[in-house]
């Protein structure tokens, strides 16, 4: 025998290998290895390699969320005085930002001079700096005009949805 130790080394792999996990079940999103549980249930068999189950937290009993006496709730209905002030109200912020977006607009088209902005100091030297920066101007009105759009858009549907019927 030239091995003597390999024996008894492999059969204490095998014994220990047999007593490492026994059969594990599939309920659904649970697992099991409690056979008659897994059986009432009619839970699968999982085979291939061995499962890991990480038990999650408890979440603790939380008291209920406290209501606002004002707060209206999901069921009730705001009266037509108060719809139309938050109407008027939303209305107000959009023209506002329209407003905001329109001056921005005119300040990109004046810096951007019709595609040929004045150079800036490292630009005379470096020209791609200068042509990054008016592809950069150009994108930045495109996203100004598109925004524009989108508050216009909102302004019509207030409208729409806030006139006579």
């Amino acid at each position: 025998m030239k091995y003597p130790v390999l024996i008894p080394l492999l059969a204490m792999f095998l014994v220990a290998n047999s007593f490492a996990q026994s059969r594990i079940f599939r309920c659904g999103n649970e697992y099991t290895n409690n056979a008659t549980e897994a059986q009432a249930r009619g839970c699968k068999v999982v085979e291939g390699g061995n499962v890991t189950v990480v038990e999650g937290t408890r979440v603790a009993n939380t008291p209920a969320p406290v209501r606002v006496a004002n707060a209206p709730q999901a069921t009730q209905r705001v009266d037509n005085t108060e719809q139309r002030a938050r109407d008027n109200d939303a209305r107000t912020i959009l023209e506002a930002e329209l407003k905001k977006a329109e001056a921005r607009r005119a300040e990109l088209l004046k810096e951007y001079n019709n595609g040929e902005p004045e150079k800036q100091g490292p630009e005379t030297r470096n020209y791609q700096k200068y042509l990054d920066r008016v592809a950069e101007l150009k994108a930045s009105i495109a996203r100004n005009d598109s925004d524009i759009a989108g508050i216009r858009r909102e302004l019509g549907r207030a409208a729409s949805a806030g006139g006579p019927k």
